[in-house]
């Protein structure tokens, strides 16, 4: 059996995105793990990766995405832990998650070396496993290029096995191959494909919103898979914000106080892709009544509107367990601009 590990230089580089496209092009079984556990999800008193799930409902495995992490914190890892219990644990659950699998996609932390003082970096995971490491490179084209330099200069690898490198994010990819090409063969750096930039890839969706704010969701739940294009903060009076051309339009995310019953009832018949009720204020009954008929979730949270609106100012966006469009947009994607057969 063949484990891959997936590592980046720099955090949200696309690595679980990479990992669903090359899951749903592979011929192989294909399985997953992530040892370290970086982004907390917490449902029905159960704590998982979020990456994890997204993963496991990509591959469709049978695994618990409780059963693909180790641990979620330093302190409680380097408690229970050194590096010889840590690599015996990490073999113990990849012998649990591969059977009936050929190939294991191992997802490091954040980037490279997320949990090296906690012996579950990238590269340690490489060793424990006999793994092969795929390093996923995205931002700018000039860090890039940084980054692509250090990964040959500057980390040593020891005796691991670089599978190769993807490049994500890409705005331009013919313009990035005319002008980097020679300098990534100049670095012996085995480019296995390029991914263009997609901008669809880049607007969240209501269930990652509530998955984000561990929110209540009180109504809508049908519309979990609304992906958001605007964000409209209901700050003013909603005959002000009804006058604004840009809330007429659909798909756009409401966040306001659960008392504002004139805002929420303005969101909802202008199809609003979600709303968030922020201050763990409930809004009267009727509304929920109204809103129950829609599929605008409604999701109650515990922030204040000005933090939820700078939460979701600075997020992420990250792929969801049931994003089928995005899911089969990267399927698409990792087809037509990597090596697929390279890495499976």
């Amino acid at each position: 059996m063949k484990n891959i590990i997936v590592t980046s230089i720099r955090k949200d580089a696309g690595k679980t995105s990479v990992i669903v496209g090359l899951a749903k092009n592979s011929t192989q079984k294909m399985g997953y793990l992530k040892p370290f556990g970086d982004r907390l999800l917490y449902r029905k008193k159960r704590l998982w990766d979020f990456d994890a799930a997204v993963c496991t409902a990509a591959m469709q495995a049978d695994e618990s995405p409780e059963e693909m992490s180790i641990g979620f914190d330093h302190s409680k890892l380097r408690f229970m832990y050194d590096e010889t219990t840590t690599a015996q644990k990490v073999r113990e659950i990849a012998a649990h998650n591969s059977k009936g699998k050929e190939i294991m996609l191992i997802e490091s932390g954040k980037e490279l070396t997320r949990g090296l003082s906690v012996h579950l970096d990238a590269i340690s995971l490489c060793k424990y496993l006999d793994g092969e490491l795929l390093v996923v490179l995205s931002g700018t084209n000039d860090q890039i290029v940084d980054d692509a330099c250090a990964l040959k200069k500057t980390i040593d690898l020891g005796d691991v096995k670089l599978a190769g490198v993807i490049i994500n994010k890409v705005h331009d990819v013919e313009d990035f191959k005319a002008v980097y090409s020679e300098y990534f063969e100049a670095l012996e750096l085995p480019v296995l494909g390029i991914i263009p930039y997609a901008e669809e890839l880049t607007k969240p969706s209501m269930r990652f919103l509530a998955d984000l704010f561990f929110a209540k969701i009180l109504a809508g739940e049908k519309g979990l898979k609304n992906t958001i294009k605007d964000v409209f903060v209901g700050a003013m009076s909603a005959d002000a914000v009804l006058r604004m051309q840009r809330f007429n339009k659909e798909s756009k995310l409401v966040i306001t106080s659960g008392d504002r019953s004139d805002m929420i009832l303005a969101a909802l018949d202008s199809q609003a892709a979600g709303i968030i009720l922020t201050n763990n204020i409930l809004p009267p009954p009727n509304i929920l009544a109204r809103a129950s008929g829609t599929n605008v979730p409604l999701l109650l949270v515990a922030q204040d509107t000005f933090q939820a609106a700078k939460k979701v100012d600075n997020l992420v966006s990250l792929l969801s367990k049931d994003d089928d469009e995005k899911m089969a947009l990267l399927a698409d994607m990792i087809k037509d601009h990597v090596e697929v057969m390279s890495i499976s």
